[in-house]
């Protein structure tokens, strides 16, 4: 490869190259120029100067026919741009803005950016950018749901701190999917300074579901083991409850929003038996159902780190622990006010808010 332009170098400019290259305070970028002209002047090929200088072929052409056409000025002066297109007017841009903000065309149900392009005259982009700017989202869609929390809230909080005179409070859920799980290998007892062991694999042998209700007044629980946790077994839990409530007494009973507690024939079943009053907790907040603490209880005394050759067996270690805890059972005393649970909560909201700001 030749060069297709002769350089003639004077000794000034060679004085001057000579100078830029030298000068520590010279952007590269002029360096790189000066040398590729003195390489040039030595009459090397295009694809040697291009390796000395460090340049692309096209660089080294390009600034051969600047030179050879405007002299040593030339690479010491980038050409001039034209200059970029005018900004939009502030009618196109409030128009742009406000469209989303109005009814779409024609069966769409929001307007889209190629809508509003199209409608204004302009590029996608030219929208994007200004919906950015203006931190606009057409897209975005933020999905909300009435809620009943504060009313729900007070509610359950009221059973648990003030009780109706003459009833029984009752929580009742179901702990489902309790495994019985037996070890591949007996592991080794708690010793001074080790701990207990137990193997990491494990032989699974089915499964069970505890119904359990929870006395909130005396502490007690009435539990009942069932192989599946759908509507009929549920009613069928309500059933052996009702029984072994003396007559007379009206039943309020705390639930969480599980679709099995709230399928047509769970919400029918009320009226058959009129002295029971159930009452749901707040959407996502099961938390306030006082029989979840007892399941806590359970699992971490009894089933966890419990061996179970079969569901039957499983199934036997409830019954027990159920019947130990209700030889020692104490009321469920709950301290939090309604008023307390919604300070604290706006408390976290708040603090998710500064987290989110930062």
């Amino acid at each position: 490869m030749v060069q297709t332009v002769c350089i003639l170098r004077s000794s000034e400019d060679r004085l001057r190259l000579s100078a830029v290259i030298q000068d520590r305070n010279s952007p590269q970028k002029h360096v790189q120029r000066a040398r590729i002209i003195l390489h040039s002047a030595e009459k090397r090929s295009v694809l040697d100067v291009a390796r000395q200088s460090g340049a692309s072929r096209p660089a080294v052409w390009r600034w051969q026919r600047r030179y050879a056409e405007r002299g040593m000025d030339a690479l010491l002066r980038d050409k001039t741009r034209k200059p970029g297109k005018a900004p939009l007017p502030a009618k196109t841009v409030a128009k742009v803005l406000a469209l989303p903000c109005s009814e779409p065309p024609g069966n769409a149900t929001h307007w889209t950016g190629r809508a509003v392009a199209k409608a204004v005259g302009i590029s996608l982009r030219a929208v994007q950018r200004i919906w950015e700017a203006h931190r606009l989202q057409p897209h975005r869609l933020r999905t909300f749901k009435k809620s009943t929390f504060v009313e729900k809230v007070e509610d359950v909080v009221g059973l648990y701190m003030d009780p109706p005179c003459h009833a029984v409070v009752l929580s009742i859920d179901e702990k489902s999917q309790i495994q019985a799980l037996d070890r591949t290998q007996p592991g080794l007892p708690l010793k001074p300074g080790k701990c207990a062991t137990m193997t990491h694999d494990c032989k699974r042998n089915g499964t069970t579901t505890l119904f359990a209700a929870l006395n909130v007044l005396d502490g007690t629980v009435v539990g009942r083991c069932m192989k599946r946790h759908r509507h009929q077994e549920f009613l069928k839990f309500l059933n052996a409850v009702e029984r072994k409530i003396p007559a007379g007494k009206i039943i309020h009973v705390i639930l969480d929003n599980y679709g099995t507690h709230k399928h047509p024939k769970v919400d029918a079943w009320p009226a058959d038996h009129p002295r029971w009053v159930f009452h749901f907790t707040p959407t996502s907040a099961s938390w306030l159902n006082a029989v979840e603490s007892f399941f806590s209880a359970i699992t971490r005394r009894r089933i966890r780190r419990g061996v179970f050759k079969s569901v039957a067996e499983l199934e036997d270690a409830i019954k027990r622990y159920i019947a130990d805890h209700n030889r020692h059972a104490k009321p469920f005393v709950w301290t939090k006010t309604a008023d307390q649970i919604f300070e604290k909560l706006s408390q976290v909201d708040l603090n998710l808010l500064n987290e989110s700001m930062h």
